[in-house]
């Protein structure tokens, strides 16, 4: 008996699944037949938009890292050893100010020796320009005389040079960002003392695409802002313009950023340049997908009466998903913005709601 109940029930259950299944797909099939008898009668379902001129704003905004306005790592010029390191880490230099002084024994006799040795060249060179006036030299021997002498000079000279170099001075203003040496450090030349950066002013790196690069000149200022603090607009100024783009046909634009006492931005933060372009006509603009097989093609399809007209256009710039229509196209006009793929020149078509 239990059987025979289950078994019931389950059948029961079946039924009303197969009829509801079969209500199902007498609607769908009662859809398609309503669409193929529109299609049938000429009108195909399209979605359409009114064109219209419209006030566009060009402001936009592009993102890059701070770089130092000045950057450079010390080397050492000289051998030696390091007697005195007058700097640490986080340091500020003035350009001038002595960072390092090497043991100068060695370079100092050098520099006497040459000293001396020019000194007696001297008196020598004299002496046989003062010979050569009565007759007791020849003029090789007097020329042989000068040339040892500005020999000696010149050795002079590089002995100096060598001297100087042992009092290392700073080549820029700045803070000692990295420091590679300690006192008593032997130095050869190419050596990595000194890491410093200038941070009074900052370089602003972004990339600018081409339909907005062609509005920026050198020294226009531009409006800077950051996350660490969002309540300053610091001031740029466009300091390069490059003449290449790269591969997405934007080009690197740089500005240099003045700091501002008790809000001063550091290298490598993240900061964000506002471009203001100036104020345009309104513009046209319509739906990118209006275009039949991209907007290459500059071509549309706009609705006159329940018509489907083919239309040649000259397209413009592109901003997002829509389109700036430069010729071809009138204000108020109906332009077909979906199912295209369903139109031939001439086609009547009717209006569906987006």
């Amino acid at each position: 008996m239990k059987k025979v109940l289950i078994y019931g029930t389950l059948t029961i259950a079946a039924l009303a699944a197969i009829v509801w299944k079969l209500n199902a797909n007498k609607a769908a099939n009662v859809a398609k037949t309503e669409f193929v008898k529109q299609s049938n009668t000429g009108d195909i379902p399209v979605v359409i938009e009114k064109a219209a001129r419209v006030d566009f704003d060009q402001q936009f905004a592009a993102n890059g890292n701070f770089m130092p306005y000045k950057e450079l790592t010390y080397l050492s010029e000289i051998s030696g050893r390091i007697n005195q390191l007058l700097v640490d880490e986080g340091s500020f230099v003035k350009a001038g100010q002595m960072l390092v002084r090497i043991d100068d024994e060695i370079v100092g006799t050098d520099l006497a020796s040459a000293k001396a040795n020019l000194q007696q060249l001297k008196v020598d060179k004299e002496r046989y320009e003062s010979a050569f006036k009565t007759g007791g030299v020849t003029q090789k021997q007097m020329d042989d005389a000068r040339l040892q002498y500005d020999l000696a000079v010149s050795k002079y000279e590089a002995a100096s040079r060598k001297v100087n170099d042992t009092y290392v001075k700073a080549p820029i203003s700045g803070f000692i960002n990295a420091k590679y040496v300690e006192k008593g450090t032997y130095l050869s030349p190419g050596t990595k003392m000194f890491d410093i950066v200038d941070v009074s002013r900052l370089k602003l790196r972004v990339t600018v695409p081409e339909m907005q690069v062609i509005n920026l000149k050198l020294g226009d200022k531009v409006n800077v802002t950051t996350n660490v603090f969002p309540e300053v607009q610091y001031i740029g100024k466009i300091t390069f313009i490059a003449a290449k783009g790269d591969q997405t046909l934007s080009y690197p634009v740089e500005m240099e950023v003045t700091n501002i006492t008790g809000k001063q931005l550091k290298a490598g933060m993240y900061g964000t340049a506002n471009f203001e372009m100036p104020k345009q006509d309104p513009t046209m603009l319509i739906s990118r997908n209006a275009f039949v097989g991209g907007v290459n093609s500059n071509q549309i399809y706009v609705m006159e009466g329940n018509v489907a007209k083919l239309r040649k256009v000259t397209a413009g710039r592109i901003f997002g998903d829509k389109v700036e229509i430069r010729e071809g196209l009138q204000e108020g006009e109906t332009v077909i913005i979906s199912g295209q793929i369903n139109l031939t020149d001439g086609a009547k078509v009717a209006a569906q709601a987006q």
